[in-house]
């Protein structure tokens, strides 16, 4: 079992790196499908990469988690690991104030990893025996329709320029209605979108085509926006700060300008990019939108994923019942 001393990795890292003489039972070793976990990792990330197609954020996150793993083991052989080895990386990680969530994703990541070895046919401990917590189901803020109503309005109550007006207006109204992500968002440019054209694609994860639909009222907003715009940047949401003027907007800048204006409005709620987009799956189930016709709309993989949207409030839940009573 690897010995855990995290004070000693960066003196071990320096031992693997340059003692460079091998005695012949540490090449038996070798030759007998021995590998440490961060001789692994390295092909283990080639993999992704070529084979698996893996998005560059993936392939962060993974070699990230794995690489907590490597350091907190004290890199042992990948054949060594033992579940007791698991057990100490849990707590290890638990130690470190990580959220339960936090740390499946770590075991996610090393699940993927021993799945790997073992096709590559390397010796090392089952994937299955690694067991991801049972976290307490997840509860979605929304916002109800007065509150959307008067936050879309916003920007022509505070913001200063006619631009910024209908350029805000533009970023509240296509994270609302269409359930663009914000780097989604970011990543159009003027020329994506075709006049009077509710919908269009964009390249999604691995690649994928996906299509994404405007409610009639972003349409409005953008092509208000546009027809302001005359210049030849090519971004469709652009920065008006003086450091940054007329580059892309960052994602930072788009999550602080929906809570500026939550907090103009006086919403005592927290309110993200990613809470708009609660709130509109949550009005569409309200209005007995198909989950599934949902699920397609948010591009979820699993229909596990939707449901957390099918929650409604007990005030909505009353007035069903008084329809059927």
């Amino acid at each position: 079992m690897p010995r855990y001393n995290n004070s000693s990795w960066k003196k071990k890292k320096e031992v693997l790196v340059t003692n460079t003489s091998f005695s012949n039972k540490d090449k038996k070793l070798k030759w007998n499908n021995s590998y440490s976990m961060s001789e692994a990792l390295v092909s283990f990330v080639e993999y992704l990469k070529y084979t698996k197609n893996a998005s560059g954020k993936t392939i962060e996150n993974y070699t990230h988690r794995i690489n907590n793993a490597i350091e907190i083991l004290w890199d042992p052989f990948v054949n060594e690991i033992k579940p007791f080895d698991i057990l100490h990386l849990r707590k290890e990680l638990n130690d470190m104030n990580l959220s339960l969530k936090t740390v499946n994703y770590h075991i996610v990541a090393l699940r993927s990893f021993f799945k790997f070895l073992i096709r590559s046919d390397v010796d090392c401990i089952s994937p299955e025996k690694l067991e991801l917590s049972k976290i307490p189901p997840r509860e979605v803020d929304f916002l109800m329709d007065e509150e959307i109503e008067v936050l879309l309005n916003a920007p022509y109550r505070y913001a200063k320029t006619e631009i910024q007006k209908l350029r805000d207006s533009v970023i509240l109204h296509v994270l609302y209605g269409s359930w663009l992500r914000v780097s989604e968002l970011l990543s159009l440019n003027k020329n994506d979108i075709v006049p009077w054209e509710k919908q269009f694609s964009i390249i999604w994860k691995w690649s994928k085509l996906r299509s994404v639909f405007f409610r009639r009222e972003a349409m409005d907003w953008i092509e208000r926006y546009l027809s302001l715009r005359d210049d030849d940047f090519a971004p469709l949401i652009i920065s008006l700060s003086k450091n940054s003027y007329w580059q892309r907007m960052s994602r930072n800048s788009v999550e602080a300008l929906v809570k500026k204006y939550a907090f103009m409005i006086g919403l005592d709620k927290r309110v993200t990019p990613h809470v708009l987009r609660h709130s509109f799956a949550t009005e569409l189930l309200k209005r007995w939108a198909d989950i599934r016709s949902v699920q397609t709309l948010l591009w979820h993989s699993s229909i596990t994923t939707t449901q957390i949207y099918t929650h409604v409030d007990d005030h909505f839940l009353k007035n069903v019942h008084d329809v059927l009573d």
